[in-house]
């Protein structure tokens, strides 16, 4: 498993050892956290080092490979594209390249809603049109297509799996979100209740929504770990390169989240009003039906309260 040191990375490893798989890390730990490597080995190296990926290939000769490992902040793939298009590209056709040549022929790919770019309507489907408009989001839906191009050629059969907004943290507090820095709305919402951030943004309050703020899909990231459980499941009957995506189907907006973040903390959320970011839809929500219909995936922690509660109970247990 690349970046499995990682935040959706480190849930996948446990939720794969609850399942009686071997989750084997492999994790340059640039971004990733050595003490979230717990439910197997860890083997340090990158993705764009195919001799190292050799040797651990060959010390392992694993199943199938989940990739996880890449760059994954919208903004710095704006400013710096050389970057998302090294390591989230060419790492990953390194990464393949390796594993067609150790005889795997099993991938689950981290993917993204970003693939869809600005959505014309307000329930995102797998058959929508893809237009990214950021290199991160690009950088993804050309993974997907080099997938494709991978099942007719190699006979590698992947899933490529589009989250929506990963969110939460592993209910038994193992494991949980620790980005540096951090830009996902409920840890830094939840920063702010605690008093490390003197106030949390809300970009825009005139959206044609129902209290004027940004309605988004969050997933809890536990859910998220299934899926890859049940992906793999899929891929034994050795079919192309599917992609699912992978969401609530029910929209939160932001003021709903402070909202529930100051219930679940009993704490006043400061908010101070920013401009609208470029490329905002007013509403993002995705159709999951494609994953319940083929890989019987289905959220259990869909509640926002429960979602944030869990990613609480990790920041005061982690000190993050």
């Amino acid at each position: 498993m690349t970046g499995g040191a990682g935040y959706i990375g480190s849930h996948a490893c446990k939720a794969l050892a609850q399942a009686g798989y071997l989750p084997v890390t492999y994790d340059n730990l640039s971004r990733g956290h050595e003490w979230a490597v717990q439910w197997g080995p860890l083997e340090e190296g990158d993705i764009r080092d195919p001799a190292r990926l050799e040797e651990v290939f060959k010390k392992y000769r694993p199943q199938a490979v989940l990739h996880f490992a890449g760059l994954t902040y919208v903004g710095e793939s704006v400013e710096r594209p050389e970057l998302y298009y090294d390591h989230n590209v060419a790492g990953t056709l390194t990464l393949l390249g390796a594993m067609v040549r150790a005889g795997v022929r099993r991938f689950v790919f981290s993917s993204s809603a970003a693939v869809y770019g600005t959505p014309r309507g307000e329930r995102v489907e797998e058959g929508d049109s893809t237009e990214p408009i950021n290199p991160y989001g690009r950088c993804k839906l050309f993974v997907e297509q080099v997938l494709a191009d991978y099942a007719s050629a190699r006979g590698v059969g992947s899933v490529s799996l589009r989250y929506f907004n990963a969110a939460g943290a592993d209910p038994e507090g193992r494991t949980g979100e620790a980005h540096d820095p951090e830009t996902h709305l409920i840890p830094v919402v939840l920063a702010a209740a605690r008093g490390d951030r003197e106030a949390v943004t809300l970009f825009g309050d005139d959206y044609d929504t129902p209290d004027g703020s940004c309605i988004r899909d969050y997933i809890h990231v536990t859910d998220l770990a299934q899926a890859h459980l049940l992906a793999l499941g899929v891929l034994d009957d050795g079919t192309g390169a599917r992609a699912f995506n992978l969401g609530n189907g029910r929209g939160f907006s932001v003021k709903q989240v402070i909202a529930a973040a100051s219930e679940v903390t009993g704490c006043v959320i400061p908010v101070e009003l920013g401009p609208r970011r470029p490329g905002d839809p007013a509403v993002l929500v995705g159709s999951s039906e494609r994953a319940a219909g083929i890989l019987g995936w289905k959220p259990s922690h869909a509640d926002l309260r429960h979602i944030i509660e869990t990613a609480w109970r990790w920041m005061n247990r982690s000190g993050g």
